[in-house]
């Protein structure tokens, strides 16, 4: 029996010092079943010329290379469309998979029912140098994630925080990609929307183990959700739509109460950062959604 191809979609930014870095963690997986795509999406910097000398010597990488930037939504569905896999793995130029991490993820897939569509597992944070910092979960002294309910992770789960899941240590069906139609390219950025969308109709399993190293760099995607600037601006706008759009497929008083609850939290940190406009259409989706309560 063959195995699976889990197709790798690498998209790099500016990361020329770590590109190479997540390109051989693919490369050095202890599964050698895997189609590696690597997107440049038009970086500034040096990362064309370190991928070109890394494709070079690897003829089995694809490499796509945009001349404008686009967004990470677009750029992935755009390297999904070229690929092949069975699984896929959304794997940022700047982390790092752990030897056995594709490995681990497959057999774990292999014990679930057709209707998972995502797995997900822990990581390491790292910082620039490359140093592991603390994990993404909390572990106990075996190594074990102590908060048991990620074991429980659904669709409430996933509306009332972001701390439930993480998306670096993920891996996708193609099935349940194809159904849902991909990452939604009106957004910023893809994984809430896509975890919500794929919750409501099908399973999240967490594999309690470590996959990945995540970087923690001061100007991550992560780290923008409460600065007042053009960047965090994009990321508003995506969660307000998200929130529009979890109102309307809502079906229970709980499931809008723990949405209010999370839209009090944005319009919380958009008056901090003085964000007064993204506070007032926040007041409004917050009168929608109180009005679906009564």
């Amino acid at each position: 029996m063959s195995l699976p191809v889990v197709s790798v979609i690498c998209i790099c930014f500016n990361h020329e010092a770590f590109v190479q870095q997540a390109i051989n963690s693919v490369l050095n997986q202890s599964y050698k079943n895997i189609e590696l795509i690597v997107i440049n999406n038009a970086s500034s910097d040096n990362s064309h010329q370190v991928i070109t000398d890394i494709t070079s010597k690897n003829t089995s990488i694809k490499y796509i290379q945009f001349t404008e930037p686009i967004s990470s939504t677009k750029a992935f569905n755009y390297g999904y469309k070229q690929s092949k896999g069975t699984y896929l793995i959304d794997l940022s130029a700047d982390d790092v998979l752990l030897d056995d991490c594709i490995e681990k993820q497959v057999n774990f897939f292999a014990q679930q029912t057709d209707n998972v569509g995502l797995i997900f597992g822990n990581a390491h944070h790292i910082n620039e140098n490359g140093n592991r910092t603390k994990p993404y979960f909390k572990v106990d002294g075996q190594n074990k994630a102590i908060d048991l309910l990620l074991h429980e992770t659904n669709y409430l789960r996933l509306l009332s925080t972001g701390i439930v899941m993480c998306s670096v240590a993920s891996m996708l069906t193609r099935k349940h990609f194809e159904l849902l139609k991909g990452y939604n390219e009106e957004l910023f950025f893809e994984d809430l929307d896509y975890w919500l969308r794929l919750s409501r109709l099908y399973e999240i399993k967490f594999l309690d183990d470590f996959l990945v190293e995540k970087r923690f760099l001061e100007n991550s995607l992560g780290n923008q959700f409460h600065k007042n600037d053009e960047f965090s601006k994009k990321i508003n706008q995506s969660l307000r739509q998200i929130y529009n759009e979890s109102i309307v497929r809502n079906t229970s008083k709980k499931e809008n109460k723990t949405l209010l609850k999370r839209i009090h939290y944005s319009m919380e940190q958009s008056f901090k950062n003085k964000q007064w406009l993204d506070l007032l259409k926040l007041s409004v989706i917050e009168l929608k959604c109180r009005f679906q309560l009564f």
